[in-house]
Order: structure tokens, then sequence, then C-alpha cells
């Protein structure tokens, strides 16, 4: 895996969240403010955990679909996931360390 955050889809997005690493998926949308304020933690978290977690990316407009499944109402909405299952979820834009407690809880 490259240290960049995917961008996922509905055609990609279960065989991702069923990594044995953490995935962290970030619900967001581009006309979002506080999106745009958690992209750059997530590039970093990317970076830094590149070996053991992956990070990732839902545009809510692209992929109503996935929105709706997860109950998406408020972005951004990271949520955690483990073997497939959503372990965490963490709705607003929340600071960097908050974020990575919430994926090394996981590891």
């Amino acid at each position: 895996m490259s240290s960049e955050v995917l961008h996922l889809n509905e055609q990609n997005f279960d065989e991702i969240i069923k990594s044995d690493k953490p995935v962290m998926v970030d619900f967001w949308a581009e006309w979002c403010g506080p999106c745009r304020m958690v992209g750059p933690i997530l590039d970093q978290l990317a970076a830094e955990l590149e070996d053991t977690a992956i990070i990732a990316k839902v545009n809510v407009d692209e992929n109503p679909a996935l929105a709706s499944r997860f109950g998406i109402t408020s972005i951004p909405n990271m949520k955690v996931f483990k073997a497939g299952l959503e372990v965490e979820n963490i709705v607003g834009a929340a600071p960097k360390p908050t974020l990575r407690a919430a994926i090394d809880k996981q590891l």
C-alpha cells in the first residue's frame, strides 16, 4: 500500500474495509469547510501509518448509497473499521491526536 489516502467508492469499499489493518474512512464532500480542514490531517496520518493502517475517503456526493448505508447525516464523519466491522465513529472535524488515538486503539 502507498502512503496516500485511498478514494473509495461503491465498487471497492467492502474489499478495502475487510483489510487485516484498521481502516479509517472519512465521509466528506468538496463543499464542506470542516472536511477540508480534516484533509491535511488524514494525509499526515496516511504517511505516518502507511505500514499499519489504511486511511480512506468517500465523497458522499459521488457515493450517496454508501452515505445512506452508514447513516451519514453530518460530515465530516470518520469511521474506523477492523476486519470489515465498524469499531469507531467520529463526527465533525477532530484534531489529529483524536483521530490517531481512534486508529491506535485498533492496532
